[in-house]
């Protein structure tokens, strides 16, 4: 009998739909049973980092050589996961729900994690919009508009906080329940027997994985899941975001570890990169230019995407291209030409290097996704039979981060503390997907601000106009970049923000998550 968790979070009518007695005892034997094995992965990690501070590097591992050379292939994907040229994302808020699974698009990735400002509000509301999508029913009334579902909707997946995340108003005994158990436990309790009833199932997207032990353990959360209500095993389907450095090294491994219950891999571009400053940043020759220049086709960026489409083909698995950030405005026609340009040379670039699908941010960009990958594949759902014999895995091609030609400048500086800024202040606000500067930015691109910001202040790294970037530039381009906003829109926190930048920033430790220091003070 597993003990009790303690909500601490306000009562709602919706939370008296989601949070149970049997959903919360469900969510309790999971927490119970995989607590110590998610504490020691996280322990692990640190170790990990330790090691590479100390001059270890990044390569593929010798003790699982027999599994990268061996011939396993993944589960078959279902029906309704075999087509997927293109995803949708978007937080778990009611009218995203609607409007994205109504878009056109083949799967709508439910979202809890990035994109989500995890207030408690937003988390139950959240699973309860998902209970409602699952049974059909979700609809809205508002600024005189209804919403409400097309007969024939996007597949969907969703996709749980990461392991290193808890949930604090769910307390067992004197610890927070792991998020991750959390997000995944209340949907599956709710939802999976519904979901196969109506010929589908429980997907899942899993994020910020740094290892295959951590994909082992989400299998095996997977089985007891499946095992707790009766479900057979095989039906849960996930797909692992690839958006961390050392799982770059690990793509094999974690298909091997998730063989029954995978369904593919996603090259999650933009917290990949944020990864990669993150675990990088004591490497005396690594360079980070503006965000802007770190596009798809510098060099390592083509080697870790090249190889996950390898991964994914040689195994059965989809490889899921990333996302397209932009948001269109139709009040600007001229900007949206030339954005819409760009997302679908990257569309195209994508399908010409063997991916099965790629991701949007908003409904309008599903169209253009589609022509691209339609026209690329016509009839068939993927492409798995490209195997890129072509690409050759190199851990030195992974590791070797140079951008030929990048240069840091002023512009790109203040971008980023712009960004950082806007971004906070609507996380605290309950706003975790943002239209900033005409793309959706989310945790992940937050992220790659501040990440750096803080290795430019901290190597002091020279500008294109030949000053170093230090704490003074840093105060005075923030201050003259906060001024305007905190005049705009006065209602919101920008001294948290602020404050909490100058924490991530000017700190000489590197804060792993920019979210965990930021939902001490959410709520």
């Amino acid at each position: 009998m597993s003990d009790p968790i303690h909500i601490s979070g306000t009562s709602s009518a919706d939370g008296a739909r989601v949070l149970t007695a049997d959903a919360l005892s469900f969510v309790a034997s999971l927490a119970q049973k995989f607590e110590p094995e998610r504490r020691e992965l996280l322990a692990r990690r640190q170790r990990r980092d330790q090691e590479i501070a100390a001059g270890a590097v990044y390569d593929f591992l010798p003790e699982t050589a027999s599994v990268r050379a061996g011939s396993f292939r993944v589960a078959d994907a279902p029906r309704d996961l075999d087509k997927r040229h293109v995803e949708i994302t978007g937080p778990v808020e009611r009218k995203m729900v609607i409007n994205a699974l109504n878009s056109g698009a083949d799967v709508f990735m439910a979202d809890f994690e990035d994109s989500l400002s995890p207030t408690w509000d937003n988390v139950v509301a959240g699973q309860a919009n998902l209970l409602d999508a699952v049974r059909r029913s979700i609809a809205l009334d508002a600024a005189g508009k209804t919403y409400r579902l097309e007969p024939s909707v996007a597949t969907l997946v969703v996709r749980p906080r990461g392991w290193h995340l808890t949930e604090k108003h769910a307390m067992l005994g004197d610890s927070p329940v792991s998020a991750s158990l959390f997000d995944f436990g209340l949907y599956f309790y709710h939802n999976a027997r519904e979901l196969l009833s109506r010929g589908s199932g429980p997907y899942f997207y899993l994020p910020k994985m740094e290892s295959h032990l951590e994909a082992r353990l989400w299998n095996d959360v997977f089985v007891a899941a499946q095992e707790a209500l009766g479900i057979a095993r095989g039906n849960v389907r996930a797909t692992v975001l690839i958006e961390t450095l050392p799982a770059a090294f690990e793509m094999d491994e974690i298909l091997f570890e998730l063989r029954e219950h995978a369904s593919g891999l996603n090259a999650g571009r933009w917290d990949y990169l944020f990864s990669s400053i993150k675990k990088l940043r004591h490497r005396d020759d690594l360079r980070v230019p503006d965000r802007s220049q770190l596009t798809m086709t510098v060099p390592f960026m083509r080697a870790y995407t090249e190889l996950l489409v390898q991964t994914c083909h040689r195994r059965g698995a989809h490889a899921m291209g990333g996302m397209a950030p932009f948001i269109p405005s139709r009040k600007q026609p001229e900007i949206n030409e030339a954005a819409l340009s760009r997302v679908r040379a990257d569309k195209e670039r994508e399908a010409l290097s063997g991916f099965d699908g790629t991701w949007v941010a908003h409904p309008d960009l599903v169209a253009t996704a589609r022509e691209v990958f339609s026209g690329a594949l016509g009839s068939s759902p993927h492409q798995k039979s490209r195997q890129r014999e072509d690409v050759v895995p190199s851990a030195a091609a992974l590791r070797d981060t140079q951008v030929p030609g990048g240069t840091t400048t002023e512009a790109g500086v203040r971008n980023d503390l712009s960004v950082a800024l806007q971004y906070l202040a609507a996380w605290f606000a309950g706003n975790g997907a943002v239209a900033i500067f005409n793309l959706m930015e989310d945790a992940a691109t937050a992220e790659i601000s501040r990440a750096q910001l803080w290795f430019w202040l901290h190597r002091r790294s020279e500008l294109a106009d030949g000053r170093s970037f230090g704490p003074e530039l840093y105060r005075q381009w923030k201050a003259e970049e906060l001024a305007p906003l905190e005049a705009a829109m006065p209602e919101m926190r920008w001294r948290e923000a602020a404050e909490l930048l100058d924490e991530l920033v000017l700190s000489d430790d590197f804060a792993d998550f920019l979210t965990i220091g930021a939902y001490r003070k959410l709520d």
